[in-house]
């Protein structure tokens, strides 16, 4: 009977507290919902973990060029780290894909590429309580420096990443 009453608890325990049951290294996908400001670490198809993110000034339609100040959409992969941006921890999101280059190439533009997850910039972190309201980013996606530290150690390089509309 000791068996069934701890597996009641570890449910409940999994329930309230997701990243308890599924360790932030566990994260096999994440999404990102323009419209709803969402960032989501998945794992198995689940949401984990749900966080507030901003965009691009200009948050609404796929990037298009460099300079739009949009964040793009579509699928990609988180493909490195970096601990020394001018943001706080920043991880880049594998833009422009085949589909963006075909795109750009047929508009005649260029694609621009430093599309990240970051932090807030260095030495402004004291804003935070008003920026996480605003898209100020030039087509990153930003959060605040806490969140950002909860994705920096839940998602592995080559997780793949949705960005939705």
């Amino acid at each position: 009977m000791q068996k069934d009453h701890t597996k009641t608890i570890f449910l409940w325990i999994s329930l309230l507290f997701p990243l308890v049951v599924f360790p932030q290294s566990h994260i096999d996908h994440v999404v990102v919902d323009k419209s709803d400001k969402q960032l989501y670490l998945m794992h198995a198809g689940k949401v984990v973990r749900s966080l507030h993110v901003v965009f691009g000034a200009e948050p609404e339609g796929h990037k298009q060029q460099q300079g739009d100040e949009r964040t793009s959409e579509g699928n990609y992969t988180l493909d490195y780290k970096n601990s020394h941006s001018q943001f706080y921890r920043s991880i880049h999101i594998s833009y422009p894909n085949s589909k963006d280059r075909a795109n750009t190439r047929r508009l005649g533009v260029n694609p621009g590429g430093a599309i990240f997850i970051h932090g807030q910039k260095n030495g402004w972190e004291w804003l935070s309580f008003v920026s996480v309201y605003f898209n100020w980013t030039d087509g990153c996606i930003a959060l605040k420096n806490s969140d950002m530290n909860e994705v920096w150690k839940s998602v592995k390089l080559g997780t793949p990443i949705e960005i939705r509309p």
